[in-house]
């Protein structure tokens, strides 16, 4: 290692450390005093000094007002929050419209009584605040918190936050109590029949036509090559014919099902249409997965294979617009499963038919592809282009008809 880099791997890890220490000292100076205590501190200095100074009695006044504040600030922040507490929720996975019901539980394990503080709940981007009021040994209070589930979402709930302070907000004492719980609010699904799109090409139907080297399905014979596995031989043709003779198969598929959703906002006229998509996309998979079907997610440049519907599901609760996500569905898709059987692509009303006839050329011809355009109020229909379809839906409603369609 050069000089040169020796010193610059010691400045980096110098700038780390001074990095770190000015954090741990932010943290020490407003842990307990809030900036606007720190304030209130340096005016009662100042205004001290300068009545020492110029002995200025309004600036005495000022000074002592401050004082005054702080020490009342100091008395009403202090008392015992030793608290324990438990956040339990009445549903981990719910849908949207469902009612969820967070129960929060304080006890004070102690054997002094505790005083009586604030409680902060955070779910989400709001937040929930109650009182909590002094409680002897052992007792508990219980809070439960209920609300409806409005949109799809990962929600998280917690950490509890205790605060103890004053009016002023000049001096405060907070503790983290109980682990964050995480509420998953699914998307709107239907149930969709049995998905025929893609069987005719797997093993349950028919077989593929390409011949290869290894597979399930006899075909026939040919002579040995060099490089060919000898457990291919046919010993009792070879024997017959004096000549080596390799066994050759018939390719067959899987029901691999790839799901591929479009998350680019360009795409889609509004958010009530992205929601149509993804509720689309959930559907659809959601049927593939009970159908044992393998099915591999695509959602921008996340890749997946769900296990189950449920964690499915989750993942779809997670789903977010991305602004300049790849356009070309079709490439992450054939990336990470070239021999699915179905290729679903769910797009919005704004994707231009140019560009999804190009996405669906470049996939393979033995396998179906569909692609589900979501339009809100448009007339669902199914369209055949050769090389893939094309479905309509207007509304959620629509997608059992047109996928049942399909034949």
């Amino acid at each position: 290692m050069t000089d040169s880099a020796a010193r610059a791997l010691r400045r980096r890890a110098f700038q780390q450390r001074a990095c770190r220490a000015r954090r741990r000292a932010q943290r020490a100076l407003t842990a307990y005093i809030s900036p606007l205590g720190w304030a209130t501190i340096a005016c009662a200095a100042i205004c001290l000094t300068l009545f020492a100074t110029l002995g200025w009695h309004e600036m005495l006044a000022a000074g002592l007002v401050c004082v005054a504040m702080l020490l009342a600030a100091l008395v009403l922040s202090l008392g015992n929050t030793s608290f324990h507490a438990s956040i339990d929720v009445s549903q981990r996975r719910v849908n949207v419209h469902d009612a969820v019901h967070v129960q929060v539980t304080v006890e004070n394990p102690g054997a002094t009584p505790t005083a009586s503080t604030r409680a902060d709940l955070p779910m989400g981007d709001e937040h929930e605040r109650f009182g909590i009021p002094m409680l002897a040994s052992r007792q508990s209070k219980r809070t439960t918190v209920s609300f409806t589930a409005i949109q799809r979402a990962v929600l998280p709930i917690g950490p509890l936050m205790i605060r103890k302070g004053d009016p002023f907000g000049l001096m405060r004492h907070e503790r983290r109590l109980a682990k964050r719980v995480t509420v998953y609010i699914h998307p709107t699904v239907v149930a969709l029949g049995m998905l025929h799109a893609g069987i005719p090409r797997d093993l349950e139907g028919n077989p593929t036509g390409d011949i290869v080297d290894d597979d399930l399905d006899f075909y026939g014979l040919r002579e040995y090559e060099p490089g060919d596995d000898v457990r291919n031989v046919h010993w009792l043709s070879s024997a017959k014919t004096g000549t080596l003779m390799i066994r050759q198969f018939e390719a067959t598929r899987r029901t691999d099902t790839s799901l591929s959703l479009g998350v680019n906002p360009d795409d889609y006229v509004d958010a009530v249409e992205f929601e149509l998509a993804v509720s689309a996309h959930a559907s659809i998979g959601v049927q593939a997965l009970r159908e044992d079907r393998p099915l591999y997610a695509h959602v921008g440049a996340t890749h997946t294979n769900p296990a189950n519907p449920m964690v499915f599901l989750d993942e779809c609760s997670a789903v977010e617009p991305r602004l300049g996500d790849e356009r070309n569905l079709a490439q992450g898709a054939l990336a990470f499963t070239p021999d699915a059987s179905l290729y679903c692509f769910t797009v919005g009303s704004l994707k231009p038919l140019d560009d999804i006839r190009r996405m669906a050329s470049t996939l393979p011809q033995s396998a179906r592809v569909v692609v589900v355009q979501t339009a809100p109020g448009a007339t669902r229909g199914l369209r055949d282009f050769g090389d893939f379809t094309l479905a309509t839906i207007g509304e959620l409603n629509d997608l059992p008809l047109v996928m049942g369609a399909m034949r």
